[in-house]
């Protein structure tokens, strides 16, 4: 299951779920005041195949 994050519309807060995909946003509730007013954010990290010489994940943040 991927993780998601997300940014409350009601209290700004920023906080990381995980769920399954295709879960809406609006099925999601921030654990800071419990508003189903959330926005999906686009990550800025994700995980590559791996690194030949270790085989362990790699991450690339910023496109870069």
């Amino acid at each position: 299951m991927p993780i998601y994050e997300y940014r409350c519309e009601g209290c700004g807060e920023l906080f990381s779920k995980l769920q399954k995909m295709g879960t809406a946003e609006g099925e999601t509730a921030c654990p800071s005041c419990g508003s189903q007013d959330v926005r999906r954010k686009i990550s800025g990290c994700s995980i590559g195949g791996g690194s030949p010489s270790t085989g362990a994940p790699t991450c690339s943040i910023g496109g870069g």
